[in-house]
């Protein structure tokens, strides 16, 4: 498909692979985002993750990530600890460096296993060679609060997402989140000041997505 002009500020409904092939390159200044992690996670009342069961889409969606992303700029991305060789190489085949490793640090135990699991992990990634100068560095551990999940299965707080589009996008640029969930990347980009766009495939996550937002914008209007 022939890319058109980048949306800004709308959600897109459907499959990321399908709608970011429609995007034009290089025209994104940050991408934040929190994808499946491919553990057929299900949460206690049965919810699950659409794509949690396959990791088919991981390098292709990496890839295309990449080649929206604009030079020199940055990729955080939460990833599943046990699936971290997949998600890596994904990485490094698209054209992304780690270049940093962020712990959110939770005060409850989300699941136990051989251990309770206290925190949750995202990679900073670097397209280019992004300016280490111009932007606030932040500390590589951020509080996460329990947000109770009632909008999403695996539901991430804004508050700790803030610092990272302070930080890591710069305040005219666009944020992308191709996997938004309920929007609570998206939110924490129009409470900052920045444009936004999101892709869900779960229309029930699509419709809670698209009426959060909707109220965030009345509200700053």
């Amino acid at each position: 498909m022939t890319p058109f002009t980048l949306p800004r500020n709308s959600i897109i409904h459907g499959d990321c692979l399908n709608a970011m092939r429609t995007l034009p390159s290089r025209g994104v200044d940050f991408i934040l985002t929190d994808p499946p992690y491919v553990t057929r996670y299900r949460d206690r009342s049965g919810r699950q993750v659409l794509n949690d069961d396959n990791a088919d889409w991981i390098e292709p969606a990496y890839a295309e990530m990449y080649r929206l992303l604009k030079c020199n700029s940055f990729t955080v991305s939460f990833y599943g600890w046990n699936s971290i060789d997949r998600f890596s190489a994904a990485w490094a085949k698209a054209g992304f460096r780690m270049v940093g490793h962020i712990v959110f640090r939770k005060r409850y135990a989300s699941s136990r296993g051989y251990l309770a699991r206290h925190h949750e992990n995202a990679y900073l990634l670097a397209k280019g060679r992004p300016d280490m100068l111009s932007r606030r560095v932040i500390g590589d551990v951020i509080d996460m609060p329990y947000t109770g999940n009632r909008l999403h299965p695996t539901q991430k707080p804004v508050a700790a997402l803030t610092p990272l589009i302070e930080s890591f996008c710069p305040q005219s640029g666009i944020i992308l989140d191709p996997f938004c969930g309920s929007g609570s990347s998206l939110v924490a980009a129009q409470q900052q000041g920045r444009d936004w766009l999101g892709i869900e495939l779960d229309p029930n996550h699509h419709r809670i997505a698209s009426s959060r937002l909707a109220g965030e914008m009345e509200e700053a209007a």
